[in-house]
């Protein structure tokens, strides 16, 4: 990204820039679904963290402008597993595959292998774009991204040190605090029984899905097709999911329409499955959708992590599964129409981290510092021990010692980040919405 010193574009000049980045990114998915791309944009105008949170793409593009390498990049800190698009609210719960409720990092569609500084960037950014919206000074601003970076440090340095499963526990019912435990109670009053009540309905004895809610009738070639698409998907799970094969039992396949910001204009499908008991209440819903290209991989170069994967929807679960304890068991993948599908389940138990009513800068410290070890906690997930081979070294290890390197800069890093890209953010938003409004991006 350009110094925060250096003189900005005028609107006229990052209008272009912006329009060019959208175009590849989004050019070919806007012109087959256009109807999609007007819901997901309107979003996006309706503030500077929506707009953020929608542009990754920019943010990386700006990202290789800068020519960032970094004081703490080297051959290993620059090629670990990272989320891609870590931004303050991709936190939640979701139930592990041990049975136990986890508050962490969620949504990996954005996962690849870069720059371990690139995740902390992006979520320093998105906390001021917050901390501005909620009217902090950039005194308090700053103060927020110091600790988001200590808290970072000091569970990076305890982790890289072999510190026990109880001294770094993870966020669940008996060791979370605060908005995160109010998630985490969220989630538990959530049942399976709640979300197929929502979705389906039992016709002559057998559960199905329910018509409208953004459900589509699929011809008989289209199911055909995600069905064969779903016994390739079974190929892919690990053997511990398979011990009842009638878990497996497709109930009812149906189209989806409007799923998340994130995925306009992917192709998507909800599958209704047996679940683990004759139970009709156990029933369980995954979905298969069209996994995207990461923003973040148009900006890296090396061969060996663009030739690693089979196809974008074998990066997405790759990807998980490196930077997620135990994983969802029903995480997989296969391939419909030549392109690559993500295959997970439809959890009852994913609540997203709401920040609409945390205001106190108490509060919000605490969170931002809980969020500072759930995001070390996920790169030292991804270490040697996740069984691949495109990251063979300990990560925690490689991001310490590069740390360690120079510890007083680390903090000021951020934080002269944070204010940058959160200035550059908020001014690109409004160029953003009148680009929209007066009907100049192509396509719409």
């Amino acid at each position: 990204m350009p110094s925060p010193h250096a003189p900005a574009p005028d609107a006229a000049q990052r209008g272009e820039e912006i329009l060019a980045v959208f175009d590849t990114a989004f050019g070919e998915l806007l012109t087959a679904d256009p109807a999609a791309f007007r819901v997901k944009f309107r979003k996006m105008a309706a503030s500077a963290f929506a707009f953020y949170r929608g542009t990754a793409c920019l943010f990386y593009k700006d990202l290789e402008d800068g020519k960032d390498s970094g004081p703490y990049l080297d051959d290993r800190t620059g090629r670990v597993w990272i989320h891609g698009d870590l931004h303050a609210e991709n936190f939640g719960t979701y139930m592990d595959a041990t049975g136990r409720l986890i508050f962490n990092v969620n949504d990996f569609d954005e996962a690849y292998v870069g720059p371990f500084t690139w995740d902390l960037k992006r979520f320093a950014a998105s906390v001021a774009l917050i901390g501005y919206a909620k009217a902090l000074s950039d005194e308090q601003i700053t103060g927020l991204v110091r600790i988001y970076a200590a808290s970072y440090r000091e569970r990076i340095h305890a982790l890289a040190s072999g510190a026990k499963d109880d001294e770094v526990p993870p966020f669940t019912l008996d060791t979370a605090e605060g908005p995160l435990l109010d998630a985490l109670r969220d989630a538990r009053s959530l049942t399976r029984f709640g979300l197929l009540e929502s979705m389906t309905e039992i016709r002559d004895f057998e559960r199905r899905f329910a018509e409208g809610g953004g459900s589509v009738e699929l011809d008989a070639a289209t199911r055909y097709k995600v069905l064969a698409a779903f016994d390739g998907y079974l190929e892919t799970l690990p053997e511990s999911s398979l011990d009842r094969p009638d878990s497996y039992r497709v109930k009812d396949v149906v189209g989806r329409r409007g799923i998340g910001i994130g995925s306009a204009g992917l192709p998507s499908y909800n599958i209704l499955l047996e679940g683990n008991s004759d139970a009709l209440e156990n029933d369980v819903v995954i979905y298969m959708k069209q996994a995207q290209t990461p923003a973040v991989s148009r900006h890296i170069a090396d061969p060996a992590v663009r030739g690693y994967f089979q196809h974008e929807g074998h990066r997405t679960v790759i990807s998980q599964r490196a930077l997620q304890d135990h994983a969802d068991p029903w995480l997989g993948w296969t391939e419909l129409d030549g392109a690559g599908q993500l295959v997970a389940e439809i959890s009852p138990y994913a609540v997203d981290l709401d920040w609409s009513d945390i205001d106190d800068l108490e509060e919000i410290a605490a969170v931002v510092a809980d969020l500072g070890r759930a995001t070390a906690t996920m790169h030292a997930a991804a270490d040697d021990e996740s069984g691949h081979s495109l990251v063979p070294f300990s990560t925690e290890r490689a991001i310490d010692a590069a740390l360690a390197a120079d510890e007083d800069g680390f903090a000021p890093l951020l934080v002269d980040f944070a204010h940058s890209y959160g200035a550059r953010a908020r001014a690109d938003h409004q160029i953003f919405v009148d680009l929209f409004r007066n009907g100049r991006i192509p396509g719409l």
